[in-house]
């Protein structure tokens, strides 16, 4: 009896069978160049939605209300690739779509990320908020007391490495917590989420860098700010929830903590008058760890990759766990 191709698994049945089609592909909320070329050298074809369209790229914001309606209306997509690393707007969303597989940037963006939460880094360190230019007042406090030889802890979802970026380190973490040093050693020791406490208080600099999930909303709050020595820093570039801002303010104007560098925040943004933007222990950057620029052909690469692993039926990169919410 002669074997039929599975439309959903475009791989063909043997070697002498029919050719399958490409699998269809839709990119919401429209096409762009770079992600086109994406899918058809991965071996898909970009099509409208329609009753073929097995897989959904997003190039941009989509709404999780428009994605609901989206998937409800084609029941024959069996996958969507999200654009980025945070999947937290669409949490309910996969819960109620299990069967469908469901991949995010995360790992993608760890170049152009870490780079720029060493960047901030080196800044909070060496006093860059108190320079004239930077709040446009006269010179004053502290400007870099130490040179950047800190231990650094990262609380971070697999595949984001700071030090990995500037060729410090040549793995990336498996757990959730890390420590290493900027100056050419790979990370000292790995320790979960047990060892937190214990190693924020011997922390010169700590990088968040988790994703946003009920688990991780105020993962730094007061308590843990309190571990932390009057010398340490905290550097932000994941949510703006997963610290208490606060609690953050507190400490930082009683001198509890040495400063503070965020690229995200709580609320975002904030609003005109909240006390960090007068905070000079506090740097705060509008959410650009990552550009356009920089994220389009990164995108486009994990796009491609993942079309050509859909075509050949293979496990996709940067899959989702729906349980875990990253």
């Amino acid at each position: 009896m002669a074997k039929h191709a599975d439309p959903f698994n475009p791989t063909p049945a043997s070697a002498s069978g029919p050719v399958v089609p490409a699998p269809s592909i839709a990119i919401l909320p429209a096409p762009t160049a770079e992600l086109a070329a994406a899918v058809t050298g991965g071996g898909g074809v970009v099509e409208p939605l329609s009753d073929t369209t097995v897989g959904v790229v997003l190039a941009d914001a989509v709404g999780a209300a428009e994605l609901e309606k989206v998937l409800d209306e084609h029941p024959g997509i069996r996958w969507i690739q999200l654009y980025l690393a945070g999947v937290d707007q669409y949490e309910h969303l996969m819960r109620a779509n299990r069967a469908r597989e469901w991949t995010s940037g995360k790992g993608a963006f760890g170049q152009p990320v870490g780079e720029f939460a060493l960047t901030l880094t080196l800044a909070i360190m060496r006093g860059i908020p108190v320079f004239p230019s930077s709040r446009g007042r006269s010179a004053g406090g502290r400007r870099g007391e130490r040179p950047c030889t800190a231990e650094m802890w990262s609380w971070s979802a697999p595949g984001v490495s700071a030090p990995k970026s500037c060729g410090c380190c040549r793995h990336s973490p498996t757990t959730s917590l890390w420590s290493g040093r900027t100056t050419g050693r790979c990370p000292e020791r790995t320790v979960t989420d047990d060892g937190l406490d214990e190693a924020l208080a011997g922390a010169d600099v700590v990088i968040l860098a988790a994703a946003m999930t009920g688990g991780t909303e105020h993962l730094i709050d007061a308590r843990r700010l309190a571990l932390l020595r009057p010398e340490a820093f905290l550097v932000n570039i994941s949510r703006g929830p997963m610290v208490d801002t606060e609690a953050l303010v507190t400490a930082l104007a009683g001198g509890k903590l040495a400063g503070a560098a965020l690229d995200v925040t709580d609320p975002q943004p904030l609003p005109e008058g909240h006390p960090l933007w007068a905070e000079p222990r506090a740097l705060i950057t509008p959410h650009t760890a990552e550009t356009p620029d920089m994220v389009a052909p990164l995108l486009a690469a994990r796009v491609q990759e993942n079309v050509r692993r859909f075509s050949a039926g293979q496990p996709l990169d940067g899959k989702v766990d729906v349980d875990e919410g990253y």
